[in-house]
């Protein structure tokens, strides 16, 4: 595959258009002005801006399926090409100049080599105080050391995940900023906005109160850190709506942190009750009230790791040094297990 998008349309002052904002991403286009000479080039573009003014004649030629295929044009499309867009498998149809961010990012993932492979991995608290907030943050202090990685602090009644890391006073994007982005977020915009440290980026709530953002909201910045991270850690609400119901479904494996002990255990199968897809729940045992085993089969799902409570870990975070101070204490062990187990590596991350 070539790292040039491919723009296939006549209409000069589209072609100039889609130039100029490939410039503007740090990219160049290879430019096509005959739909029968873009079939030689379908399969080997990264992606495939398609001009309204060739898509009719595209269609008729019948390019094979494959993603990454725009449809791009100057107005509102009439009938005919809404049909030849569905015929090449148009993700969507991008009218400029409105759409022109969407391009934009579109665009910009091709020139930061987005790959759309990250592994999402979700943590959730089976009760009050299971400490998930804190198991995300080393999860995701780990991983930073092996790839790019995002912590998504979705919980907005939760201790907060940048004080728990010592990130909550950088500059940078956070909910609030994102709870009314409309259409596509480029991955490079979102890993470059949000406040980080090496390869370590936060997603976090703005001081003060938040709405909680719309569910197609969540899911496009889901979609976006996937995209561009190796690895995204959510930290998870326990309330129920749509908004964690996308983040749920988002995620390759939830994680779900449990005591070891009745009450521990009973409030978190009321929690595992009300979850989708139970075939990506696994359970993180805190406590040696219970053996881990017992409590995995009260829930009816795989113990992922375990631990013990760790003595000094609510001093170090409260005195801003993060949650993982030494490689052998019982957090970063069992931090380490999961990642073991979803065979994170350096520079690659894959359940």
């Amino acid at each position: 595959m070539t790292s040039e998008p491919l723009v296939i349309t006549s209409d000069s002052l589209l072609a100039a258009e889609a130039a100029r904002l490939a410039a503007a991403s740090g990219v160049t286009v290879e430019e096509c002005p005959a739909a029968v000479d873009a079939l030689r080039r379908w399969q080997r573009s990264p992606l495939i801006l398609v001009g309204t003014d060739l898509l009719v004649e595209l269609a008729s030629l019948r390019p094979p399926r494959r993603d990454g295929v725009y449809v791009v044009g100057w107005g509102q499309a009439g009938e005919p090409a809404l049909r030849a867009a569905l015929e090449v498998g148009a993700e969507t149809m991008l009218e400029l100049p409105s759409a022109e961010s969407v391009v934009s990012g579109l665009l910009a993932d091709v020139s930061d080599g987005e790959g759309g492979d990250g592994l999402v991995i979700g943590v959730l608290a089976g009760s009050g105080g299971a400490g998930a907030t804190t198991y995300a943050a080393a999860l995701a202090s780990l991983g930073a050391e092996r790839g790019s990685t995002l912590l998504v602090d979705a919980d907005r009644l939760g201790p907060g995940a940048g004080r728990v890391l010592g990130l909550e006073d950088l500059p940078g994007v956070t909910w609030g900023d994102l709870g009314q982005t409309a259409g596509r977020l480029g991955a490079r915009a979102l890993r470059e906005a949000v406040p980080h440290v090496g390869s370590l980026g936060l997603l976090g709530w703005p001081v003060g109160d938040a709405s909680a953002p719309q569910p197609e909201v969540v899911r496009e910045v889901l979609a976006a850190a996937r995209r561009g991270h190796d690895l995204v850690v959510v930290d998870l609400p326990r309330e129920s709506d749509s908004a964690t119901e996308a983040l749920v479904t988002g995620c390759d494996l939830v994680l779900i942190v449990v005591r070891a002990n009745v009450t521990g255990t009973a409030s978190a199968a009321r929690l595992v009750a009300r979850l989708p897809e139970r075939d990506r729940l696994s359970v993180v045992v805190r406590g040696r009230a219970a053996e881990p085993e017992a409590v995995g089969r009260a829930l009816g799902l795989p113990v992922a790791a375990s631990m013990g409570d760790q003595r000094g870990l609510s001093e170090a975070i409260d005195l801003g040094l993060g949650p993982i101070r030494s490689r052998r204490a019982p957090l970063a062990r069992a931090a380490a297990e999961v990642l073991t187990r979803c065979r994170v590596r350096a520079g690659a991350m894959a359940a």
